[in-house]
């Protein structure tokens, strides 16, 4: 067990009924770019309103925060980030998230737009996994394998939510239930999932967890950025940078095959920053299987009990930058391979996604880690707290 990660619990995740989604109504969409968002420097209470109910009648609630020049909408339905406007050099604001304007869009979708993702973020092999001697069958969503928690992971929940603005910033407390036995997973896991806008323009989330029985955690975020502005045109030409010297490579499936390889000669090396489309189509075995990046980064720093700077993503024409610091040994390098699965994707912006439209940073322990001895435990007992922060820092 990785004990960097997880303590002896000290007090209670905060508890929250569980909530099942499925279906929805539609709900436009909101909040035009271009100008900046009202009252963003000065931090207020998060406002909400209704964004649509699911067909057992659930509501589901849109709320805006706004603080240090950010603007975010996200969705009790997934925890989903709907939109974040950012300025670029000259001041002049876009939605740097890609996402949908109708509730309907996001509940037939399997993009995990800007969503929470859980209890498992990435794959685990034949959607199979054996903890203390029991075995446990999970949903096989992707293949033979189990993603992002199964086909009614925690972006197909409806979170509790409530709002706040105090010294630490603007956000949003969410929490959720996760009963035992859901998706195949053991354990009833309490979840409170913390996001805040601080007055110096940075993210932060904080996850928290606590279980009655021995389960495997691994959250994250799926927010896909494209930092010229969602809808216009792909992200081949930002700038990644990732303090990393090893990957894990994949099988035909992109399960890992448990090696931790060098990146050092190939096109996985963003270790001195390069654009994200120079070496995509280059000659080489994994960005076949993955149809370009779909892979897991080692950060060099290992586990870490704060926050440390990882990556750093830019688009040299706006200007706009975001650096990434976490507590977590890895990332999945999502280059949205597969975003324009069928064509029709239509963003909030009212234009068409295509493929490598937008790219995803999922902070992480490593995919299949229930299956990987080798790979740093995701394994979560009673009395233990699971905590991980990721924050998102930006700049024009």
């Amino acid at each position: 067990m990785t004990t960097s990660r997880r303590t002896i619990l000290a007090g209670a995740a905060g508890t929250a009924a569980a909530t099942t989604a499925a279906g929805g109504t539609a709900r436009a969409a909101t909040g035009a770019a271009g100008t900046a968002p009202a009252g963003s420097r000065t931090g207020r209470v998060p406002t909400k309103e209704p964004f649509g109910s699911l067909p057992d009648g659930t509501a589901v609630d849109r709320w805006t925060l706004e603080h240090g020049g950010i603007r975010m909408k996200v969705l009790s339905y997934g925890g989903t980030v709907q939109s974040l406007e950012l300025p670029d050099r000259s001041g002049r604001y876009a939605n740097v998230a890609l996402g949908f304007g109708t509730l309907d869009e996001y509940l037939a979708s399997t993009t995990y737009f800007g969503a929470l993702i859980g209890r498992y973020g990435n794959r685990i092999a034949h959607g199979r996994f054996t903890l203390d001697g029991t075995g446990y069958q999970l949903p096989q969503n992707d293949g033979d394998n189990s993603l992002h928690g199964g086909t009614q992971g925690f972006d197909k929940r409806v979170w509790d939510v409530a709002p706040f603005a105090d010294r630490s910033g603007v956000g949003l407390v969410l929490d959720y239930v996760s009963a035992d036995g859901e998706m195949g997973y053991p354990g009833t896991l309490t979840v409170r999932v913390t996001y805040t806008l601080t007055a110096d323009a940075s993210w932060r989330i904080d996850y928290l967890a606590t279980t009655d029985k021995p389960t495997v955690v691994n959250l994250t975020n799926h927010t896909y950025f494209n930092l010229a502005g969602e809808g216009s045109g792909d992200v081949y030409g930002h700038e990644l940078a990732l303090d990393a010297s090893r990957y894990t490579p994949v099988d035909a499936t992109l399960i890992p095959t448990g090696e931790l390889a060098q990146v050092r000669g190939t096109p996985f090396d963003f270790r001195a920053g390069k654009p994200v489309g120079r070496d995509i189509r280059a000659d080489h075995d994994q960005l076949r299987r993955a149809r370009g990046f779909d892979h897991n980064w080692v950060f060099d720093k290992g586990i870490t009990a704060r926050p440390r700077q990882v990556a750093v993503l830019r688009d040299p024409g706006s200007g706009r930058t975001v650096r990434i610091a976490t507590t977590e040994p890895g990332v999945q390098f999502y280059s949205g391979n597969s975003i324009d699965n069928d064509g029709s994707l239509l963003g909030t912006s009212g234009r068409l996604y295509r493929q490598g439209d937008g790219l995803a940073l999922e902070t992480q322990h490593f995919p299949d880690s229930p299956n990987q001895p080798s790979f740093p435990s995701t394994v979560l007992r009673p009395g233990e707290t699971y905590r991980s922060t990721t924050e998102y820092l930006f700049r024009a």
